[in-house]
Order: C-alpha cells, then sequence, then structure tokens
C-alpha cells in the first residue's frame, strides 16, 4: 500500500481499483449497519416486525453526511449480507427487511428533494421509520397475511414506528454533532501542528 490517500489494489487479473478515505468509512459504516442489524435479529420483540430499527440510524447517518445514494448502498448491503449472515435471505423475513428499506429510501430521496435546509435527524429519522413499518406491514398484507383483520395492528406499528423514529432522530443528532465536535478538534490539531 502506498502512503497516498487514494491507495489503489490491484487484482490477480491486474484491474486496479482505487479506494479513498471516504470509500473506507462509508465501508466502515456499511459494516456497523450490519453488525447492528445481527444484533437486532436476536432481540425478543414484543409484536411481530416491531423492533428498534437500530441499524436505520446508521443509514441517517450517511444520507446525511454522503447523500441518498450512499445511503441506498449502506441500506441494502446491510439487508442483503445481514440476511445471509443470519440465514433468512429470500424468507418472509428478508422480504420484509428488504420492503421496509425500499420503502425508507424512497421517502429519503422525496426529502432529498425537498426546497430549503429540508428535515433535520430527527424529521428524517421519523418519516424513515414510518415509511420503513408501512412498508413491511404492506408487504405482509400483500404477501403473507392477506386479511382485513391485519388493520387493525396498523395504529400500535405505526404508533411503534413513530417512537422509536424520534428516539433514532436523537442518536443520529448526538452522533452528528460527536463527529463535528471531533472533525473541528482535527482541524485545529493539524492548524497547531502548521504554525
Amino acid at each position: 500500500m502506498s502512503d497516498d490517500p487514494d491507495s489503489a489494489a490491484t487484482t490477480k487479473t491486474g484491474i486496479s481499483v482505487t479506494t479513498t478515505p471516504e470509500d473506507h468509512v462509508i465501508a466502515w459504516l456499511a459494516a456497523l449497519a450490519i453488525a447492528i442489524h445481527i444484533i437486532e435479529s436476536v432481540l425478543p420483540s414484543p409484536l411481530p416486525g416491531v423492533k428498534p430499527g437500530l441499524a436505520n440510524v446508521i443509514t441517517i447517518a450517511v444520507f446525511i453526511l454522503y447523500g441518498w445514494r450512499t445511503a441506498v448502498w449502506v441500506s441494502m448491503l446491510r439487508v442483503l449480507v445481514g440476511s445471509i449472515l443470519i440465514g433468512t435471505f429470500l424468507s418472509p423475513t428478508f422480504m420484509l427487511s428488504f420492503s421496509g428499506a425500499i420503502a425508507s429510501l424512497i421517502v429519503l430521496w422525496l426529502a432529498s428533494r425537498l426546497p430549503g435546509a429540508g428535515l433535520g435527524p430527527i424529521g428524517l429519522c421519523l418519516i424513515a421509520a414510518m415509511a420503513h413499518m408501512f412498508g413491511q406491514f404492506y408487504t405482509a398484507y400483500l404477501l403473507f397475511i392477506p386479511h382485513d383483520g391485519l388493520f387493525k395492528l396498523l395504529p400500535l406499528l405505526m404508533t411503534a414506528a413513530v417512537i422509536f423514529g424520534i428516539i433514532s432522530g436523537i442518536i443520529v443528532r448526538s452522533m452528528l454533532q460527536h463527529l463535528e465536535k471531533r472533525k473541528n478538534d482535527t482541524t485545529a490539531q493539524r492548524n497547531k501542528q502548521e504554525e
């Protein structure tokens, strides 16, 4: 590896892959989201489909820091790799997780098109959690339980989404404040060393 911030690795076929420090951060965040996804999968749930959604904290942070396209990569890697590692790939659990991720990514894309400053971390987490829950609910209704009685659960599920969305938003806001402080401290140290 070179000392250059943009490192390149050459594969056996001679293809050169160049990475940046930002690529490393994004890969680290995707791995963190996958780890949280796996941990959440073993947590007990009071109701089917109700989880805290802490892996979505990483998706929202990536969305705010790096944009929608990068958030799509992190979210899809989390769902695909996480489901492969816990053995639920292409199962009903995977379908629910995938549909929830797609729904939340769609509302994040719409939110990125809002004029002005747009939504903050709490607002983004709230709409993403609600979309995620609705995407899962609608998939469950269409594919697994096509019974109108399922709609009696919807208010309870959306209330859980609101609560967990607000909690996730507080975590994202706190995380971003910490990252901003760390970035400012690092910049101040570099400026001091250059003097």
